[in-house]
């Protein structure tokens, strides 16, 4: 499955896991495929989804 483009205006990465993986908590998967460190995102921002995944783990990386 190939990765997914969004354009969100503000928000944040919590809400977007949640609604394209699923799954909250894997939002760093998210941020860390843009570069991003704050989960806040202000202004319009175009991320890229990468594709949902049962078996990632959520939170920080260790």
């Amino acid at each position: 499955m190939n990765n997914l483009v969004v354009v969100v205006s503000g928000g944040n990465l919590f809400a977007i896991a949640a609604q394209y993986l699923n799954d909250a908590t894997q939002w760093i998967r998210i941020a860390q495929l843009n570069g991003i460190a704050d989960p806040v995102l202000a202004g319009v921002t175009s991320l890229i989804i990468p594709p949902p995944s049962a078996t990632a783990g959520g939170g920080l990386p260790v």
